[in-house]
């Protein structure tokens, strides 16, 4: 490593005129997080971004490192910065408030869309149902649980850049989930949900959620079991 890192941060079009290249020293086990916070904290405390954990629980640092989204808190600035440089840019897909944080309420606005929260069907007086944990459904449930929401997969999804509309990855893997998912009662407004303009089958099965995913989840199975359980579904109520 050189003794300072060359360090460009794409600002967003908020933020005109604010420097954007810095020479950050470099440090041993040094992150990329560690790399924008000791920009804010020594040469420009204007800088916006996010982080909270710093341990790859939150996702809330994701960010853009030389055009790959990536948790900057668990990306070491070592594997990163080609002959001690690197660029450092807001999630794309999603618009910047400022600086390197950006606005993620149409990320959450389309996990609702799809119909990811939970249909109770019992009340708090019921017994407990029973969950077979060996069962095929709660192991296909079990695969999309460790979702954290951090748009990395939207972040990195062709086909969301090209069509606003589309859900996106981490929606309907939350989509997949609570269908599989014997205590969800909401089959069929997932169904429809996920069926609709903007559904699953917009998804070109590029594979780009999947290969970028942090927690090595695989948002692109998720989306072809729902392909396949709408198109089921479409074909059962032509034959009734």
């Amino acid at each position: 490593m050189p003794e300072n890192l060359r360090v460009t941060i794409e600002r967003g079009p908020n933020t005109p005129g604010a420097q954007s290249v810095f020479d950050v020293p470099a440090q041993d086990n040094q992150t990329v997080l560690d790399v924008v916070s000791w920009v804010q904290q020594n040469v420009d405390p204007t800088l916006s971004y996010r982080f909270a954990c710093r341990v790859g629980m939150c996702g809330s640092c994701a960010m853009m490192v030389n055009g790959t989204p990536r948790w900057t808190c668990r990306t070491h600035i070592s594997k990163v910065s080609a002959g001690g440089e690197v660029v450092i840019g807001p999630l794309r897909n999603l618009l910047v408030i400022k600086d390197l944080a950006v606005d993620m309420d149409p990320f959450f606005d389309k996990w609702v869309a799809a119909e990811g929260v939970h249909h109770a069907g019992l009340t708090r007086e019921d017994p407990i149902a029973p969950v077979d944990e060996e069962s095929a459904a709660r192991v296909e449930a079990n695969a999309g649980i460790e979702c954290i929401n951090c748009s990395v997969c939207y972040a990195a999804c062709d086909t969301v850049a090209g069509n606003p509309d589309y859900l996106g990855p981490a929606a309907l893997q939350r989509a997949w989930t609570l269908l599989n998912d014997a205590k969800d009662e909401g089959r069929n407004a997932i169904l429809d949900a996920v069926s609709g303009k903007g559904g699953c089958h917009n998804c070109h099965s590029m594979g780009s959620c999947t290969v970028y995913c942090p927690n090595e989840l695989d948002p692109m199975r998720a989306i072809a079991g729902l392909k396949r359980e709408t198109a089921r579904s479409f074909f059962r109520k032509g034959r009734s």
